[in-house]
């Protein structure tokens, strides 16, 4: 955001205008300071949470689909940002903003807490969860049993 805001300052819609080296020096430092965060937040919870969540036995499985789906997004970014950058110019830095705002929520609200739990029990930590409940369907071992009704 605040890369963003330097550069929309300076350029405006318009793609013009200048930087300083002083401005040139904090914009870099903005960037390096991004790269660095992410580094040690968003960076390795994609292939960190996906090792702590899948079941034993499906867990290489889900590695698998999830490097997968992480390389494809990387190669589709990668070749999007230059043309994103030219069409929405300082925007575009507003635009990767809002989705580390709905990723942060979608974590906060339906990614349980995995710490010091052990992956056998997971299973059960998606089925106790507010949301996932609904779509986890029941073990097969366990079956609800009806309170017996009691006559008066």
């Amino acid at each position: 955001v605040i890369i963003g805001i330097i550069l929309g300052d300076k350029f405006g819609l318009s793609g013009k205008g200048t930087l300083s080296k002083s401005e040139a020096d904090l914009v870099v430092f903005f960037i390096c300071l991004y790269v660095s965060a992410f580094a040690w937040s968003w960076g390795p919870l994609g292939w960190l949470v996906p090792s702590e969540i899948f079941p034993l036995e499906i867990r290489s499985a889900g590695q698998s689909i999830n490097v997968s789906v992480n390389l494809l997004f990387t190669f589709a970014i990668a070749q999007a940002f230059l043309a994103m950058l030219c069409h929405f110019k300082f925007g575009l830095f507003f635009f990767f903003a809002g989705w580390v705002l709905i990723m942060t929520t979608f974590i906060f609200f339906l990614l349980p807490e995995t710490k010091n739990i052990p992956i056998e029990e997971m299973t059960l930590v998606w089925r106790k969860h507010w949301f996932w409940k609904r779509i986890l369907p029941a073990d097969e071992g366990e079956v609800e049993m009806e309170k017996p009704k009691t006559v008066t």
